[in-house]
């Protein structure tokens, strides 16, 4: 997205170096994300912003379609990707091929919403797979579960009015995108936290707000906005939690998801700016996941 852009490629380099230096990487089993079909995402996207993003990509150079999203002439193939990558894992988790999946791909998703580019974001990655879920997999209630230190106001924007899909998003507030504090209904469970917030504290407001409507919920298939900017080290969030307070809530969400979904977990990678972080975040989170 242009030199100093901290949605650079260096955030996969930084997970992949990190699963290779734990020796976690050679117990995964690794798929290609295949590419989204425009039907795929014209379920959570307009199809005047399909096309109008399809016809923007540039053949040389940046062009951008907010003040922070950026395309050059891979990011469309990259954003196909991606978003391909969550319908992907859904069908391999919904199979019983795998219980859990990870989709370590960028650009992240959680801000576009039905008819726009926002905050680094093309396609709602998360959203398109919760969509391709209950219509290709007939489920009739699915959660996307968002610890990113950013509201995902694209995918309330998508799902607002559609019960059923839950969102249950932690995330600093007043911070970026300046939403979601107060446009919470029964299945979108916004739960704001003051800048400096520590583990302790975001563990009280999962257990307090998620769990309980999660508990009433009983959602079927589990999808996660994996973003890791809530860590203390990452300068551009604001929050204090840990490597340990991510082991918390992976495990927690296993735990809902035995209980309720058959084990069944496609986190999606979001935010994560701090690239040691990123990659100690990631490695803990897929350990957890893989149980290893």
């Amino acid at each position: 997205m242009g030199a100093d852009h901290p949605e650079c490629p260096e955030r996969l380099h930084a997970i992949n170096d990190q699963l290779i230096a734990s020796g976690v990487l050679d117990h995964l089993i690794h798929y290609d994300a295949e590419k989204v079909s425009k039907t795929q995402l014209t379920r959570v996207h307009t199809d005047e912003y399909v096309e109008w993003v399809f016809q923007q990509a540039p053949a040389e150079g940046l062009i951008h379609l907010d003040g922070d999203t950026a395309m050059n002439k891979y990011t469309l193939d990259a954003a196909i990707h991606a978003a391909g990558a969550a319908v992907q894992a859904v069908d391999l988790v919904m199979a019983g091929e795998v219980e859990n999946a990870f989709c370590c791909i960028r650009p992240p998703g959680h801000h576009a919403g039905r008819s726009g580019a926002s905050g680094f974001c093309i396609f709602n990655n998360v959203a398109v797979g919760a969509a391709h879920a209950i219509s290709h997999h007939q489920l009739q209630r699915v959660a996307i579960l968002d610890f990113d230190v950013h509201h995902g106001d694209g995918t309330e924007d998508i799902f607002h009015d559609n019960p059923q899909v839950m969102l249950c998003s932690t995330f600093r507030h007043p911070f970026y995108p300046y939403k979601g504090a107060e446009s919470g209904n029964d299945h979108i469970i916004n739960v704001p936290l003051a800048a400096r917030t520590s583990g302790a504290e975001f563990r009280e407001a999962v257990t307090q707000h998620w769990l309980p409507a999660l508990d009433r919920f009983q959602p079927q298939l589990l999808l996660i906005s994996a973003g890791f900017d809530a860590h203390y080290e990452d300068d551009m969030g604001g929050l204090a939690l840990k490597e340990a307070d991510y082991l918390w809530i992976t495990a927690t969400l296993k735990q809902v998801a035995r209980k309720y979904a058959q084990g069944r977990i496609v986190s999606v990678l979001e935010g994560g700016y701090s690239l040691h972080a990123l990659g100690r975040c990631v490695m803990t989170h897929i350990k957890c996941l893989s149980e290893l």
